[in-house]
């Protein structure tokens, strides 16, 4: 598949808005009042629309705008056994430092009722079809390269552990995680046996475990477990993502991985800022063949505190982030053009790909952005990476 993609592929990361039909069915079919035939139809329908805005926009790899999910991650809690969904502010019963929990609440820019997570509540096990079902949609609709995001084996583990809950069938957070790579190894082979051409591991919460040592919290899903000392909790996390990244036949699909640094707010201060530094090691030893990263915002650091360790460039294509989700404003063209060729200082040509930051609609209930404005800014990616093509190629 790699071969068969021109130079400097684009792709959205993920998320996409969901019009109010959606909206009002994601809230029925959470309440047993809707039909899952017709709920499964009208998803079917509102992703064509969004494949075929992909491809008119010149979009290489095609997402499924996740346009089924609640959000992220806790759209699983209707995938797995064992995974009940609960808003923020029915946990807070079993939160053991609830003061700690209801600050980060009253950090975050959307509202607690809003905001719901799957949590582990017996033993876990695979239902089938947590992505698959939207990469069938995917296939039936586009002949283009189709890429399904997944959430990471990291970020599922420590949003589902809640000692109060979980401890119950659990002994630990690391017993939990062993189940949820049973789980993932099994889906990402039935997305193997269907045909996929990039699987993509979402993780944003590795940015807090390095960015928030002693300072508040940001993540919501990563608010629920305990956290532990930075260097074992990355251990931990590289143990979890290295044995997915280890079973994906990267003959077969391309692996990617996906870190950012939040997207659930349009301001720019409560989310998190640094460098990747802190994560270099993790991204070397769990080898993607593709990193997804955050770097249109200032928050991110700048590139040469990532692609100046030769082992990642060595490794792995950058996806690198080109444009700001979450701002009105349009990036030009020139823009993009300018941090591409700053990454080629780093990288030869045929590892940069171009993408987004992250998803424009993290949370299904509270999208960072609008269909204008989001149409701009894929437009603008496009036209950069044709220029790029004429360029270079």
């Amino acid at each position: 598949m790699k071969s068969s993609l021109p130079l400097f592929p684009t792709s959205l990361m993920g998320s996409m808005p969901r019009s109010k039909d959606v909206l009002s069915a994601l809230r029925k079919i959470r309440r047993g009042t809707m039909d899952p035939n017709d709920f499964n139809k009208l998803i079917e329908m509102e992703t064509q629309k969004v494949i075929t805005l992909q491809e008119d926009l010149g979009i290489d790899i095609i997402t499924s705008g996740e346009i089924g999910r609640d959000n992220y991650v806790s759209f699983v809690s209707n995938k797995i056994d064992g995974v009940r969904m609960m808003s923020m502010s029915e946990m807070l019963d079993y939160i053991d430092d609830k003061k700690a929990f209801e600050n980060i609440l009253t950090t975050l820019d959307v509202p607690a009722v809003s905001i719901k997570n799957a949590i582990c509540v017996g033993k876990l096990k695979y239902k089938g079809d947590i992505v698959a079902d939207e990469l069938r949609v995917l296939r039936k609709y586009t002949d283009k390269p189709v890429k399904v995001t997944l959430p990471g084996p990291y970020l599922l583990t420590r949003s589902m552990w809640v000692p109060n809950l979980s401890g119950e069938f659990y002994d630990s957070k690391e017993e939990l995680g062993q189940d949820v790579i049973k789980i993932l190894k099994e889906e990402i082979d039935n997305l193997i046996h269907i045909g996929v051409d990039v699987i993509q591991l979402d993780e944003p919460v590795l940015t807090e475990v390095v960015f928030t040592d002693g300072n508040p919290r940001s993540f919501m899903c990563a608010a629920l477990s305990e956290r532990k000392d930075p260097k074992e909790e990355l251990e931990f996390a590289t143990s979890l993502i290295g044995q997915i990244m280890e079973h994906i036949d990267r003959t077969k699909t391309v692996a990617s991985l996906h870190v950012c640094r939040g997207n659930w707010s349009k301001d720019e201060s409560i989310l998190l800022t640094g460098p990747y530094t802190p994560l270099l090691e993790l991204f070397a030893n769990v080898n993607p063949d593709l990193l997804t990263l955050e770097f249109s915002t200032p928050r991110a650091g700048e590139l040469s505190s990532l692609l100046a360790d030769t082992r990642i460039g060595e490794q792995t294509a950058l996806g690198l982030g080109v444009v700001n989700p979450r701002t009105d404003e349009i990036e030009t063209v020139d823009s993009i053009l300018s941090r591409v060729e700053e990454t080629m200082n780093y990288l030869p040509n045929e590892k940069i790909w171009l993408n987004p930051d992250c998803g424009f609609a993290t949370f299904s209930s509270s999208p960072v952005n609008i269909l204008e404005n989001i149409s701009g800014k894929i437009r603008s990616v496009t036209e950069a990476a044709s220029l790029l093509r004429r360029k270079y190629e």
